[in-house]
C-alpha cells in the first residue's frame, strides 16, 4: 500500500519519507523509533538540579511571579519564576511564544516539562511544555517514540502517520512466521504485538519484550540465510575439479621465501576443496602482511593450468594495478606461461573492449580488476574461480554478482581486516574459514607510539634519521582541503613539510580526488624511491606494498577507527627493517587515551578488531553499508551478543529437522529468508 494513501501524507511528505527509504505503509511500520521520550513522574526542583542537570525534566509547580517579556534582534522572550511544594524556585523561559502570556498568571498550577540548562551559574527550564495535572497523569509513564528524521520532516508527522498505519491498515501486519516452539523456548513475543509496541510501548517491559523479539528476528533470518547458502554450497557439485599442477609446486619451490605453516595449511585446504566433489566457498582471514595474496596467486595458477579462467576483484584501482603488476612480475620471473589482464573503470572504452575480447575468447587466463570485472560486458569462458580481496568492502550482492559470471565457480574471499568471531559467523556463515595467524619469517613487530602535537618536531627529526638511512615514510592526514574543523589537511601539509622539515627530500601528495593515472604515477614514484615522504589520505590503507617504507605517521589519529589505524600501520613493516608507527593527537579525552593505548600495546589484529567493534559497532567498524549485513533496525551487534548466540542455537536446531525449510509450518519463515537478500528497487519493488 502506497504511503500517500495515508491521510495527511501528500506528495511533499512522501518525498521526504522516501529519503528514509519509506515508500509503502509496510516500510513506515518498519521505521522503528531510534529513541523514546519517557514521561517520568514529576520531581522537585532540588532533585532536578542535583540529579538531572542537562536533561528533560518534569516539575509540578505554580507560577510565582508576573511574566516578563523582552525582545532581541532575533526573537521574543518570555520568562517567569515557578515554585514547587518545597518552596524552591526555578526560572522558566520561552522563545517566540508570546501567546503563552495569558496562561502564565501568578498562582497557575501546572506540570512544567522542558530542558534543564545552566546559564550564567543558575539553572533555567527552557521552552517547557505546560500540562494540567489531569493531562499529565494520562501521559505519565508512557514512552513517546522519537523517529529517524530528515530535514523538513517532523517527528510529530511521522508518529501520526505510524499510528494511523497501525490502527487503520492492519493489512501491513504479517502472519507469525517463527515456529511456536522457538518462540516458547526463547520467550519471544508475537511478531505483530512486537511491531505495534516497538512504536508505542505502554511500559518499559513492553518495550523490552518487543525489542527482544524484533532483534532476535533480524539475527535469526540472517543466520538462516547464510546457513542456507552454505548448505547449498556443500551440496553443489564441483563442476571444475582442479587438481594440483606440478608447475605450481615448482613455482612454490623457487620463491625467495618459504611459506609459513599457516600458509601451507591454508593452501592444502584450498587444493583439497578445488579437487573435491563439492564446490569451494572459503574465506581466508589474515592480519595485514600475513601473506594472503600469494595463496590467491597459487589458486589462480592451478585454475589456469587446468584450462579454466580465474578472476580476482579488489576494491581500489591502486590495489588492482599493484596486484596485476605483482602477478605479472612473478610470472615473468619464473617463466609462467599464463596471460594476466587488468580491467578497471578508469580505462578508456577502447582499452576495455580489447580486454573484454581477451576474456571472451579465453586469451586471458587470469583477470584482475575492480568492480569492472562484474560488469555486464565482461563475458567469461569457463570461469572456474572467483576471488574477492578485502571482502568486507564488498556486500553480499557484489560477492554473488562475481560468482554469477561463471557456472558455479569456486569462491575464495579474503580479508585483511580481522573480524571478531561472533561477527564473522554472522557475515561469513556460508563460508569455510582459513586463518593466517602468523607473519612471514623475518617480519618484526611495528613499534607504535602515541604523542601530542607538541612532539611533532621530535617525530620529524626521527623520520629524518630514517630518511638519511635511505628509508621512506608515510604521513597520513584525515582531510584533503583545509576547513573549519582544525584537522590536518593533506594538500597544505605536503606543502608545509616540503618547504620545512623535509625540504632536502622529495615529498609526494596522494589523495582520492586525484585522477587514476595521477595516483598511479605518485605510487609508482614512491615505490621507486623517487619520493621519500608520501603525504596522503587513507587511500593507502589497502594493499600498497613498499618494503622500503619504515615509518607511518598518522595525524589527528583520533579521527580513525582502531581497525583502520591497524590497517594503515600495516603499510610499513613489509620488509626486514624495524618499522615504526607514530600516532599524533591533541584530542586527550579518556576515550581517546584508551584507544591510543590499545594501539600502542596491541599488535594482534583480532584483539584490536574486538576492541574496535566494542567501541564503535559494526556499521562504523566496516564503513557505511559495507559489511554485508542487512540493516539492523532493532538489533545492536554489541549489546545483543547473547541474543546472537541464541539465534545460532535456534537456527541449528531448526535446520537439523528441516534443512530446506520446506515443512508446512516453516513456509512463512522460508519466504522471509528468501526476501532478505532480494534486490529492492525504487518504491520498494522487489526485482
Amino acid at each position: 500500500m502506497n504511503i500517500q494513501q495515508l491521510k495527511g501524507i501528500g506528495e511533499k511528505t512522501a518525498a521526504l519519507l522516501s529519503r528514509l527509504s519509506v515508500y509503502t505503509v509496510k516500510d513506515l511500520v518498519g521505521l522503528y523509533p531510534r529513541a523514546y521520550d519517557v514521561y517520568e513522574k514529576p520531581v522537585f526542583v532540588q532533585e532536578a538540579v542535583e540529579e538531572h542537570a542537562s536533561e528533560i525534566v518534569s516539575i509540578e509547580a505554580v507560577v510565582a511571579r508576573n511574566v516578563e517579556q523582552y525582545s532581541t534582534p532575533r526573537m521574543k522572550v518570555l520568562s517567569t519564576v515557578v515554585r514547587d511544594e518545597q518552596g524552591t524556585s526555578l526560572k522558566c523561559t520561552w522563545f517566540n511564544m508570546p501567546f503563552l502570556r495569558s496562561s502564565l498568571k501568578p498562582g497557575a498550577h501546572y506540570v512544567f516539562r522542558g530542558q534543564l540548562a545552566k546559564k550564567k551559574g543558575s539553572f533555567v527550564l527552557e521552552q517547557p511544555q505546560m500540562y494540567t495535572m489531569a493531562a499529565y497523569a494520562q501521559l505519565q509513564g508512557s514512552m513517546q517514540p522519537i523517529y529517524p528524521l530528515t530535514k523538513g520532516l517532523s517527528n510529530k508527522t511521522v508518529a501520526k502517520a505510524v499510528k494511523q498505519a497501525l490502527e487503520k491498515y492492519d493489512t501491513c501486519l504479517e502472519k507469525e512466521y517463527i515456529p511456536v516452539d522457538i518462540r516458547s523456548a526463547y520467550q519471544l513475543a508475537e511478531h505483530n504485538f512486537a511491531v505495534q509496541r516497538i512504536h508505542f510501548p505502554q511500559s518499559q517491559e513492553d518495550y523490552l519484550q518487543s525489542r527482544k523479539r524484533l532483534a532476535f528476528e533480524e539475527f535469526f533470518l540472517f543466520v538462516l540465510a547464510v546457513r542456507n547458502m552454505k548448505e547449498k554450497n556443500t551440496h553443489r557439485l564441483n563442476e571444475y575439479r582442479i587438481l594440483n599442477d606440478a608447475r605450481t609446486d615448482k613455482f612454490i619451490s623457487e620463491l625467495e621465501f618459504e611459506l609459513t605453516d599457516a600458509q601451507k595449511k591454508t593452501w592444502e585446504e584450498i587444493k583439497e576443496n578445488m579437487s573435491g566433489s563439492a564446490l569451494m566457498s572459503r574465506l581466508i582471514q589474515g592480519d595485514v602482511g600475513s601473506g594472503k595474496t600469494i595463496i590467491a596467486v597459487l589458486a589462480l595458477m592451478n585454475t589456469a593450468f587446468a584450462g579454466y579462467q580465474g578472476a580476482m576483484m579488489v576494491p581500489t584501482e591502486v590495489l588492482a594495478k599493484q596486484q596485476y603488476e605483482s602477478i605479472c612480475s612473478m610470472f615473468e620471473k619464473h617463466q609462467i606461461p599464463l596471460k594476466v589482464v587488468l580491467l578497471m573503470g578508469s580505462m578508456t572504452a577502447a582499452q576495455k573492449r580489447a580486454v573484454y575480447e581477451q576474456i571472451r575468447t579465453h586469451e586471458a587466463d587470469i583477470v584482475v580488476g575492480t568492480h569492472a570485472v562484474i560488469q555486464e560486458k565482461a563475458v567469461y569462458d569457463k570461469l572456474a574461480l572467483v576471488i574477492t580481496d578485502e571482502q568486507h568492502r564488498f556486500g553480499v550482492e557484489q560477492r554473488s554478482q562475481l560468482a554469477e559470471k561463471g557456472t558455479c565457480p569456486h569462491k575464495l574471499v579474503m580479508s585483511a581486516t580481522p573480524i571478531p568471531r561472533t561477527l564473522a559467523l554472522m557475515i561469513y556463515g556460508d563460508l569455510d574459514l582459513s586463518i593466517l595467524g602468523e607473519l612471514p619469517n623475518g617480519r618484526k613487530p611495528i613499534e607504535t607510539y602515541a604523542v601530542t602535537g607538541k612532539l611533532r618536531e621530535r617525530a620529524y627529526n626521527f623520520i629524518q634519521k630514517q630518511l638519511e638511512q635511505g628509508r621512506q615514510a608515510y604521513i597520513v592526514c584525515p582531510t584533503i582541503e583545509e576547513g573549519d574543523n582544525n584537522l590536518q589537511a593533506v594538500k597544505q601539509y605536503a606543502k608545509q613539510v616540503q618547504e620545512g622539515a623535509f625540504s632536502a627530500y622529495s615529498v609526494g601528495l596522494l589523495h582520492g580526488k586525484l585522477k587514476a593515472n595521477e595516483k598511479d604515477a605518485v605510487m609508482q614514484a614512491f615505490r621507486d624511491n623517487e619520493i621519500q615522504v608520501l603525504v596522503c589520505t587513507t587511500v593507502v590503507e589497502v594493499g600498497v606494498d613498499v618494503p622500503n617504507a619504515t615509518v607511518m605517521m598518522i595525524e589527528d589519529a583520533e579521527r580513525f577507527g582502531l581497525s583502520q589505524l591497524h590497517q594503515l600501520r600495516g603499510r610499513v613493516g613489509r620488509g626486514d627493517a624495524q618499522s615504526y608507527c607514530i600516532l599524533v593527537t591533541d584530542h586527550v579525552t579518556d576515550a581517546c587515551r584508551q584507544r591510543m593505548q590499545i594501539m600502542s600495546r596491541m599488535r594482534d589484529g583480532f584483539q584490536i578488531a574486538e576492541a574496535d567493534l566494542k567501541l564503535r559497532g559494526p556499521g562504523d567498524f566496516f564503513g557505511e553499508r559495507q559489511h554485508g549485513l542487512p540493516p539492523l533496525k532493532a538489533a545492536d551487534m554489541m549489546k545483543d551478543m547473547e541474543l546472537i548466540r541464541e539465534t545460532e542455537q535456534a537456527a541449528e536446531q531448526l535446520l537439523q529437522d528441516d534443512p530446506t525449510l520446506q515443512q508446512p509450518g516453516n513456509q512463512g519463515l522460508r519466504l522471509e529468508v528468501l526476501r532478505l537478500f532480494a534486490k529492492t528497487g525504487e518504491n520498494g519493488v522487489i526485482l
